[in-house]
């Protein structure tokens, strides 16, 4: 009787320690000016996400555990518009299954505190903003002149590093996070895996913020080691070793609070900038707004317009002359896109893009992409 009691007890305790969700996103996407040929590419992306409640699970007070499961396949648009930057936020260099992220974190000081350690997304806490969230550009998700570096990236989409992450919160929105994460990203799923040595050192950031409604953040960001520099050589002619760092500031504003059955318009802009011998860019911004229920009888309707400019360094510069391309000073965008559910599960996203001096080319024809996104909360 007392088994059987204690057993009930632990399934009670259990309900409701986990919940999931499951995505399907697909998109066409292809050049209708300018580029290198003027066609369509499909590619999709599928994200399984599963959070715990640890407390419930194990008695683990304030814990919760995340996994993510990312995978993607298709074709690469960028191979006909061209650009440095990149088009769309699921193309990838290896379509492949990945576990994509596995954390545990761990809250306290009255829940004002966490801590966060395992394979984790960077970009999912650090330079991020909210109302950017809709346009399909990389830039848009997090600045160039950041996601260009280290030997595979920083730990952001699609290929993640070990990290751990401290985080303290304080009233009307106010938060200090700092993370350090391996500087060579790399996940289940990659050829290599994840990597355990550290032999590239660590990327450590730190962000801090204030307001409540509306929020103006500032961060910084370097790498532990050097990193290989896009123009000087060593004297065995390999490339030499140069510092990586930069920073970042953005800030995200309600222009029109609509509450839940209003029209809302926020704002958002952001600027970065890094050392400019590591990554082909020296600085970038991003700027634009969303609007959400566009139509009062369209409750899940949006529409979003943003700008952005990737700055080129003088070392990338020096190499697209080298190769016989006249360089520009920037590569940049401009996004207007519309997104509604045309059922309770599914949601249609079209999206242009106007891209001026593509891949660097000061006389490159601007190019126009055309996507159509398809969402589906499967589960």
């Amino acid at each position: 009787m007392a088994a059987s009691s204690a057993a009930l007890a632990q399934t009670e305790a259990g309900q409701g320690a986990w919940t999931h969700e499951v995505t399907y996103t697909a998109d066409v996407a292809g050049t209708v000016r300018g580029g290198t040929a003027h066609a369509g590419r499909a590619l999709d992306n599928l994200d399984v996400i599963v959070d715990g409640d640890l407390e419930k699970l194990i008695g683990w007070r304030g814990a919760t555990v995340h996994g993510y499961l990312l995978n993607n396949s298709g074709g690469a648009p960028n191979d006909l518009a061209g650009t440095l930057q990149g088009i769309d936020n699921i193309e990838v260099a290896r379509p492949r299954a990945r576990l994509y992220e596995l954390w545990v974190q761990s809250k306290f000081a009255g829940d004002h505190g966490s801590v966060l350690a395992g394979l984790y997304d960077l970009n999912s806490e650090f330079y991020s903003t909210e109302a950017s969230g809709l346009l399909l550009a990389p830039p848009f998700g997090i600045g160039s002149e950041f996601a260009s570096t280290g030997p595979n990236g920083p730990s952001i989409f699609p290929s993640t590093a070990l990290a751990v992450r401290a985080r303290i919160e304080g009233g009307k929105g106010a938060y200090l996070q700092a993370a350090a994460l391996n500087a060579h990203a790399g996940t289940v799923g990659d050829p290599d895996g994840p990597s355990t040595s550290f032999d590239n050192g660590a990327l450590i950031i730190a962000e801090a913020a204030f307001g409540d409604s509306w929020r103006l953040a500032a961060g910084g960001w370097f790498y532990t080691e050097r990193q290989a520099d896009l123009r000087a050589l060593d004297v065995n002619g390999d490339p030499a070793l140069s510092k990586a760092r930069g920073g970042y500031v953005l800030a995200e504003y309600p222009f029109v609070d609509g509450g839940e059955s209003g029209r809302s318009v926020r704002g958002f802009a952001r600027l970065g900038f890094s050392d400019g011998d590591t990554t082909p860019f020296s600085s970038g911004w991003q700027a634009g707004v969303l609007v959400e229920r566009v139509f009062a009888s369209r409750p899940d309707s949006a529409f979003s317009i943003g700008m952005e400019q990737g700055r080129l360094s003088s070392k990338q510069r020096a190499n697209t002359l080298d190769a016989g391309v006249t360089p520009a000073d920037a590569e940049s965008s401009v996004e207007i896109t519309y997104s509604d559910k045309v059922s309770p599960r599914v949601a249609l996203q079209p999206d242009l893009q106007f891209i001026r001096r593509a891949g660097g080319d000061r006389d490159a024809e601007t190019v126009v992409v055309a996507a159509l996104r398809l969402t589906i909360n499967l589960f």
